[in-house]
């Protein structure tokens, strides 16, 4: 089977062995998984059931559940990748048991030509099933931070057994100067993009990728974002940052 490809900038395919998903902070109040989740709602396709277009907005309908017709899909693509794992959800709500996390996670160890990509908001049940997952080198795992409200999800990061740790800072909607960064192995920065896209300061990005540049941890700049987010680029004056663990 051919590999799903992807359009964001610091992935190259993406593996959604979950479906369904619901808010858990600020950063998830222009949800682009949630968008598209409702686009592709309808009768017979992909998140019937999982998303629904309403007056006030795309909002997901709280059904959240395991695919796991989808759990060997890697093991079919024999190009090395790196692969976002569920682009369209969390891989750690609170409505995935523990046993199937476990599965996808021995997939990930099998597929060890692949590089996979892991992202939650759910710091605290990543950090408490921690103990019982393998971390093979393979496995990158992230958490999501928007703003200072909820920097506790690094500190949870810091505490699991993954051998790559990165945070992707997106959407960032506030400051986070003076970020503790030890023991992270790579930044991601992004702004918001899509409708009601909230502005992403320059001087935010400017004091997260200075302290990277100090630190020697590698800075991936993925988009200055706003509604049209072509128009603003991804360029840090002139110069372009896609840097990644080696």
């Amino acid at each position: 089977m051919a590999t799903i490809s992807s359009s964001i900038e610091w992935t190259e395919s993406t593996w959604n062995p979950v479906r369904g998903c619901t808010r858990v902070s600020e950063g998830c109040r222009f949800c682009y998984a949630e968008r598209i989740a409702a686009r592709f709602s309808g009768e017979g396709l992909a998140y019937e059931g999982f998303a629904k277009n309403t007056k006030t907005g795309p909002q997901w309908t709280r059904e959240v559940l395991p695919i796991p017709a989808l759990l060997n899909e890697p093991l079919k693509w024999k190009k090395p990748r790196h692969i976002f794992v569920n682009s369209m959800s969390d891989l750690f709500h609170e409505k995935i048991e523990l046993d199937y996390i476990k599965e996808v996670f021995a997939v990930m160890e099998k597929a060890h030509w692949h590089k996979f990509q892991v992202l939650t908001k759910r710091s605290s049940l990543l950090l408490k099933y921690s103990p019982e997952l393998p971390w093979p080198e393979n496995v990158w795992m992230g958490v999501s931070v928007e703003d200072g409200r909820v920097l506790d999800r690094i500190n949870d990061l810091r505490k699991t057994g993954a051998q790559i740790k990165f945070l992707s800072l997106e959407p960032l909607i506030g400051p986070l100067k003076g970020l503790n960064l030890n023991g992270i192995d790579w930044v991601i920065v992004g702004g918001e993009s899509g409708p009601g896209a909230r502005e992403m300061k320059r001087k935010w990005v400017i004091d997260i990728k200075d302290q990277c540049a100090k630190e020697s941890i590698p800075f991936f700049f993925k988009q200055w974002g706003g509604v049209r987010k072509s128009k603003k680029g991804r360029d840090i004056d002139g110069e372009f940052y896609n840097e990644m663990p080696s």
